[in-house]
């Protein structure tokens, strides 16, 4: 039985002009290894940020670009063992010792020792998945790099999954394995490990994570090196009545489900999670890709694709869709979606950009800009103001090796500094983002300061789209 790879998402992108209430764009969020939840009618988000662990909340996928940070643990505030390199959390609730459901937040880190990474799990006060949390254990600690851990339920039995060994550490290479779990924070009896040979890469398989459709549970995980470009999703299934410990219970498949798009520019995705629609008819997943087929850690951004099903019963997701591609709401979302100011937009009313001084323009970009053009200028003082009703705008533009230091200011106050300075070059980041303010008419001025950093070779600034939320 082959697995269904890439269709078309002909059915997902939506041409110029449509009704931007009803769209979001990608990226959701600058950090890599993404997992989503809906609970509740809102959208809870956990991306890798290194020395914490943050979530980022809306009522609208469309409106998590402009959500603000929910720090609920900092890794300096707690046991130096497990204070940074803090990767890949995930969210999970399950009834706790007081028979009350709890929010669980599994995730990796170390003491700055990359070999020493293990698993750990806090546990919320309540039913708030944002806490407040408190440190619960160190689980299914087999004394060596381990990484990646989540939790699956199989015939109503909890197991919990990671990654083991590899990167040079413990030998390789790198696998998944499962474990029984007696409560949502303890594993106990054999360590198993799985059938995920299928991948374009030998050296890693990592990011395990689950989804279930009709009578059978799909345990997808990620391989290669998540610097490749080849970083790709692949998947093993058992039935969901199956005993999951027994290897030979697992159908293997030999097609990635999830792979490189070199014509969207949309390289490496991969570390993923699976969520339901707000209305529940719809399966979602959320994955980190790059905008460069660069080796690279750098700038792995969250995007989100509906999962769709093919007449043998396996998840279809199609290729990955170009950063800035409108997409629809998922279903049951109640938007609105944020309205594009792309930088050809000129003028000086509403939803426009006025340029003054030199600035040049170009469709050379290609896929790394928005609808494939961009305005750039290295002319110190020379502006880029955008005009637009609403609460909150986001500048979204091209980083790259040249790019220089932008002083920006919101309607006439002090100016910012902001680096749009990145190696490899990156396209379509988020470089920017006002707080909230009152709704009604506002500016945003970009200045070029000449500034840069110490590694650029000048001091250009790039404007390529802005994201206006009402």
């Amino acid at each position: 039985m082959a697995v269904l790879s890439l269709a078309v998402l002909a059915a997902c992108a939506l041409p110029a002009g449509a009704e931007q209430q009803n769209v979001f764009r990608a990226p959701l969020n600058n950090g890599a290894d993404p997992f989503m939840v809906v609970h509740d009618g809102a959208y809870y988000l956990m991306t890798t940020r290194g020395d914490r662990l943050t979530i980022n909340t809306a009522p609208s996928i469309a409106q998590l670009p402009a959500a603000e940070d929910h720090d609920v643990w900092i890794g300096a505030e707690d046991d130096p063992s497990r204070s940074t390199q803090i990767w890949a959390p995930a969210l999970y609730q399950f009834d706790g010792a007081d028979g009350r459901p709890h929010w669980y937040i599994y995730y990796t880190a170390s003491d700055g020792v990359d070999a020493n990474h293990r698993m750990y799990v806090l546990e919320s006060e309540g039913d708030d998945p944002l806490g407040p949390y408190a440190f619960k254990a160190k689980i299914a600690d087999q004394g060596e790099y381990m990484i990646d851990g989540e939790p699956i339920v199989v015939n109503g039995r909890p197991y919990f999954t990671w990654s083991m060994n590899g990167r040079g550490h413990g030998g390789g290479p790198q696998q998944v394995y499962i474990q029984k779990m007696i409560n949502p924070w303890t594993t106990d009896g054999p360590v198993v490990e799985l059938p995920v040979d299928a991948g374009m890469c030998s050296e890693v398989r990592e990011g395990p994570t689950s989804i279930v459709h009709g009578d059978r549970l799909f345990l997808t995980y990620s391989t290669c090196d998540t610097g490749k470009p080849d970083y790709s999703l692949y998947l093993i299934s058992i039935p969901t009545d199956g005993d999951p410990m027994v290897p030979g219970n697992w159908t293997t498949y030999p097609d990635p489900i999830l792979t490189r798009n070199d014509d969207a520019g949309v390289y490496g995705p991969g570390h993923h999670s699976f969520f339901k629609s707000p209305d529940g008819s719809q399966d979602w997943i959320a994955y980190h890709a790059k905008n460069t087929s660069d080796y690279t850690y750098e700038w792995r951004t969250t995007r989100a694709q509906q999962v769709t099903w093919s007449d043998a019963g396996l998840p279809v997701i199609g290729p990955p869709a170009a950063l800035g591609t409108d997409l629809p709401l998922p279903a049951g979302d109640p938007g609105p979606g944020p309205r594009a100011i792309n930088d050809t937009d000129t003028g000086t009313g509403a939803f426009q950009v006025e340029y003054s001084g030199t600035w040049s323009s170009g469709s050379g970009c290609g896929n790394q800009c928005y609808r494939g053009d961009d305005h750039w200028s290295g002319e110190t003082d020379a502006t880029a103001t955008f005009r637009f009703t609403g609460t909150q705008l986001a500048l979204f533009s091209v980083r790259d090796v040249g790019n220089g230091i932008a002083a920006i200011s919101i309607d006439g106050g002090p100016e910012t500094r902001h680096d749009f300075y990145s190696s490899p070059r990156q396209g379509q980041v988020m470089n920017y983002r006002t707080p909230e303010l009152p709704p009604g008419d506002h500016v945003v001025t970009v200045r070029v300061t000449g500034e840069r950093h110490p590694e650029s070779t000048s001091a250009v600034i790039s404007i390529d789209r802005a994201e206006v939320w009402s």
